[in-house]
């Protein structure tokens, strides 16, 4: 009988260093720990109770994302403490524009060989996101796949549930004469990365150069995380006055918002009621890009749209103005379809 000793390690898969970083993850996972969270990590599947948050009649939502290839940067420049943060960000952003509380939180790892010290810093990374959304990270999936990636290289994806009583789903009640509030972004967010990538090779400088638009090198500039909303628009939607959010991601103002119109119902936006940030203009003047297709790709500026009651916007704007947002009047809800601009950014 033949016996050549071969074992799973052999062939690219280390199970010990899997445990390894479960077991260097774990204090992570429990800070993030909130009502509702029944066990820790390390089943075969992770457990929560709705009542037990506070829930009577509770409608589940779910919403799961990546974060695109902003990675090849974080892998690129070997700055990866902070793309788990877009994860999560990704995922619970869009949740709030159900009107869900996000409630817990799963990702998926994958990678051709384990570095336990880079994986420690990516999930460290979601672990500070989910604790800053209120939002439990409860299981995960690490995947140790060699032959499917290069050397260095991993995929990132998130899955996020939450919750919210039957009856308050969002968008409800949006009509002409809403107005649109934006908050501010703090950069590029997750979305458009390939242009960005290809803009930055047209300009021949390399991660490592000064950013010609901020402090610091190119590539930590433009791995600023997406900013995370959930708490500030909750807070917006429990005041009252709120009919609807939207996410700015890929699609840009352009795109997201007529999700959150009904039918026979669009948006006017005033583009001069905010600056256009540093990165937005350095890539449009490098690229040579066309307004439209800034507006069309980028979140230019505006990471998250509230549209609400005319009578509870001033109100609502100093809700987030004091919680740390900075508030633009962008304009308002309007007959027809699609969005409308007057202005200019550029």
């Amino acid at each position: 009988m033949m016996k050549n000793g071969l074992t799973y390690a052999d062939a690219g898969v280390d199970i010990d260093a899997g445990n390894s970083l479960v077991e260097r993850i774990k204090p992570a996972a429990k800070r993030t720990s909130r009502p509702g969270v029944m066990a820790g990590l390390g089943g075969f599947g992770a457990l929560f109770d709705l009542k037990g948050a506070g829930y009577e009649d509770p409608i589940l939502v779910a919403a799961t994302d990546g974060v695109g290839t902003k990675l090849r940067i974080a892998i690129d420049t070997g700055n990866v403490d902070t793309i788990g943060i877009d994860l999560v960000a990704m995922c619970v952003n869009d949740l709030v524009c159900q009107g869900a509380e996000p409630l817990f939180f799963l990702d998926y790892f994958a990678t051709g060989k384990l570095d336990l010290e880079s994986a420690t810093r990516i999930i460290e990374g979601i672990a500070a996101g989910c604790e800053a959304s209120g939002c439990a990270l409860i299981g995960g999936e690490t995947a140790e796949m060699p032959g499917m990636y290069e050397a260095g290289d991993f995929d990132l994806a998130g899955f996020a549930v939450g919750a919210m009583e039957r009856g308050a789903d969002l968008p409800a009640g949006v009509k002409e004469g809403d107005v649109l509030l934006g908050l501010a972004s703090d950069g590029v967010h997750s979305n458009g990365y390939s242009l960005v990538r290809r803009v930055v090779e047209v300009s021949g400088l390399s991660w490592d150069d000064d950013a010609p638009f901020a402090d610091g090198s190119l590539g930590a500039a433009l791995l600023a995380p997406t900013r995370l909303y959930v708490k500030q628009a909750l807070a917006a939607v429990r005041a009252g006055g709120v009919h609807g959010l939207a996410h700015i991601t890929g699609g840009g103002l352009t795109e997201n918002l007529p999700r959150v119109l009904p039918d026979g119902l669009g948006a006017a936006i005033d583009l001069s009621s905010w600056d256009l940030p540093p990165v937005f203009r350095w890539l449009t003047e490098t690229g040579g890009m066309a307004e439209a297709e800034l507006l069309k790709t980028f979140n230019a500026g505006v990471g998250m749209v509230l549209v609400v009651d005319a009578d509870a916007a001033e109100q609502i704007s100093a809700l987030l103005s004091d919680a740390g947002e900075t508030v633009y009047r962008l304009g308002a809800v309007t007959p027809g379809e699609g969005v409308t601009y007057s202005g200019s950014l550029l």
